[in-house]
């Protein structure tokens, strides 16, 4: 029978980073260009201090993400090696764990046993892994792809308010950059909503909501910084 049903899981990893890095690149670059323009900076230091933010949080959420979900692969490697250590060493003890683990999600004794038999000699750590573990090739840990999609995403995110630093009068920049980061970032929130299958309110409220208290946070401190110094 052929599966027709669209279901979005698999996107789960790619998403995450994805959506993670272009409203960190807007939120963060837009907000330092807040503050720095609050604290009447020229056009040229916020350029400069736009730019260096941009290619410093690229490669922090590249290294950030690498590390992160490196870690998670190495957990793992490490779990699948210890149950393959297991299956070798105490195969009906695996067997017995698989069988009441289907037990516990309805199956009755004798069927729960059939499954796991069957399970277990077509891909016993494949079994194991997915119904013990919780890992499968959907949502296992993937650093390299997380990494540069977390800095591309980054990096096109960051440059939607920075453009703006070039073609928008100094006087007016505080708040242009403000509105439109608010826009940008609830078109992310929309987008990242439709391709995940979620509610796209609340996901266009949730970036909204953060991302205009970190640039009115950063301008005040620009403000105050920029009237005391």
């Amino acid at each position: 029978m052929k599966h027709t049903e669209k279901h979005r899981t698999h996107r789960i990893g790619w998403l995450r980073a994805a959506v993670l890095g272009a409203n960190d690149g807007i939120v963060s670059t837009a907000s330092l260009i807040v503050g720095v323009a609050a604290a009447e900076a020229s056009r040229n230091s916020v350029l400069v201090a736009g730019m260096a933010g941009l290619v410093a949080g690229a490669m922090s959420m590249a290294a950030g993400e690498y590390v992160s979900v490196s870690s998670q692969a190495d957990t793992e490697r490490a779990d699948l090696d210890r149950e393959r250590i297991e299956l070798a060493t105490d195969s009906d003890g695996e067997h017995a764990e698989l069988t009441a683990i289907y037990v516990a999600r309805g199956l009755d004794e004798k069927l729960a046993h059939q499954v796991a038999v069957q399970l277990t000699a077509k891909d016993a750590i494949g079994a194991h892994a997915r119904d013990e573990l919780g890992i499968s090739d959907t949502l296992s840990a993937r650093p390299i792809q997380a990494a540069f999609a977390s800095a591309g995403s980054f990096t096109v995110g960051a440059f939607l308010p920075l453009g703006l630093v070039l073609l928008v009068p100094l006087p007016a920049l505080v708040w242009t950059v403000s509105g439109s980061s608010l826009l940008f970032l609830a078109l992310l929130g929309s987008l990242a909503a439709r391709v995940g299958g979620s509610p796209v309110g609340v996901s266009v409220a949730r970036v909204t909501f953060w991302g205009a208290f970190a640039m009115a946070l950063t301008a005040g401190v620009g403000a105050w910084f920029g009237a005391t110094l």
